[in-house]
């Protein structure tokens, strides 16, 4: 590190000054789309929003060269798997 002419030291382990967060109406828009995009994101994946997509990259490892169900021979899947074999849930 090197102290300039004041006595301060700069360098690179020196912190720049944290620069204030804009607060005008773009921002404040830009956080609340963001906000509400984390919502949806929390909302899809407590319904099963990306059950089928890791379903398929599962089964294309696991199978390779076989095709892969349908979404909607999935989710009937699952929910029949779901009625066969009961567990704790909320419904």
């Amino acid at each position: 590190m090197i102290r300039d002419a004041d006595g301060r030291f700069s360098g690179s382990a020196v912190r720049a000054p944290a620069v204030p967060a804009a607060t005008g109406p773009r921002e404040i828009l830009r956080r609340v789309w963001a906000a509400m995009r984390g919502v949806a994101r929390w909302y899809s994946a407590i319904n099963g929003g990306q059950d089928y997509q890791r379903y398929v990259d599962h089964f294309r490892r696991t199978h390779p060269g076989a095709p892969v169900p349908s979404v909607r021979d999935y989710w009937r899947e699952r929910y029949a798997e779901a009625e066969r074999n009961p567990t704790n849930r909320c419904c």
